[in-house]
């Protein structure tokens, strides 16, 4: 098959799958050669499952693989990579959101960029199913390996597995620490939630450096003035009700031990009670008397 005709195959899986009047994605054309510079990227995925794809330019398309739980730093770990279609070199900028019901629609963030440089021949590296390389990414640096399990391709399913190498940029404590430290995208600054908004590219907070910096305005200090407590109103009492003229008037209560006299509504003194008894007693004495002298008689 001349070459020209293996690029151009080499999409037809890519474009088959897509339906490019619904989706933003590049239809992309198979470059001779490819770029200068030999591309590296990783995509972050929000389709059906969360995913990596992890991306290498060769022979003018970018060579793709779903990595489902993404690169390990740590070379014992040995991570599942899903060997999937060609993608277009355009595909490497994409960045936004596919819509649903379209092939692998989601989200997509560039979560990181770079170059690749291979060790040994790329080319009979890949037919065998070992590719040993070095990547200069914003995130991602070092020497890395992807082996196909059983050493050849499944007509169902090509599952590779992506191994970092132990050198100076493992982490063998902890291998997702790239994953953890880095969650927005490495061109636009975006998180994978802005993305799926549309929201448009991220921009600094910060002032323009280029631009000569007006000297900040001194402020007045106000002296707050303290809070004056509200003041407490007064209870209302309740009106007397007004009695009705053919109401009887209310009862008095019973003073207890009142004595009233017939001459005067005071109570009587202590003093005239005891002179009052004197008399009735004297008086009784003498009526004693009397009908004692009568009997006598």
């Amino acid at each position: 098959m001349p070459a020209k005709t293996a690029m151009r195959s080499s999409l037809e899986r890519y474009r088959a799958k897509r339906d490019f009047s619904r989706t933003d994605e590049p239809e992309g054309a198979t470059r001779k050669g490819g770029t200068s510079d030999r591309r590296y990227l990783i995509q972050k995925h929000d389709a059906t499952r969360l995913h990596y794809d992890f991306r290498l330019e060769l022979d003018g398309t970018l060579k793709s693989w779903a990595v489902t739980k993404g690169p390990s730093l740590d070379p014992a770990d040995k991570r599942l990579a899903v060997h999937v279609e060609d993608h277009p070199i355009e595909y490497g900028s994409f960045e936004g959101t596919i819509p649903e019901g379209q092939y692998g629609g989601g989200t997509v963030m560039l979560w990181d960029e770079g170059t690749w440089e291979p060790i040994g021949d790329p080319r009979t590296a890949y037919a065998k199913g070992r590719l040993t390389f070095v990547l200069h990414g914003k995130r991602l640096k070092g020497e890395w390996h992807l082996v196909r399990m059983g050493g050849r391709s499944n007509d169902k399913r090509d599952n590779w597995l992506l191994i970092k190498s132990n050198d100076e940029y493992a982490d063998e404590k902890n291998g997702d620490r790239a994953l953890e430290r880095y969650s927005t995208s490495a061109t636009s600054g975006r998180s994978m939630t802005a993305i799926a908004k549309g929201n448009k590219q991220w921009k600094s907070k910060v002032a323009n450096t280029s631009k000569r910096l007006k000297p900040a305005k001194a402020r007045k200090v106000v002296k707050k003035r303290p809070r004056k407590r509200p003041r407490k109103r007064p209870r209302k009492r309740p009106k007397k009700q007004q009695r009705s003229p053919s109401a009887s008037p209310p009862r008095r209560p019973a003073t207890r031990h009142r004595v009233l006299s017939s001459r005067s509504s005071q109570p009587w003194s202590a003093s005239r009670r005891r002179a009052t008894t004197g008399f009735m007693k004297s008086n009784s004495m003498v009526i004693v008397h009397f009908a004692a002298s009568i009997t006598a008689r």
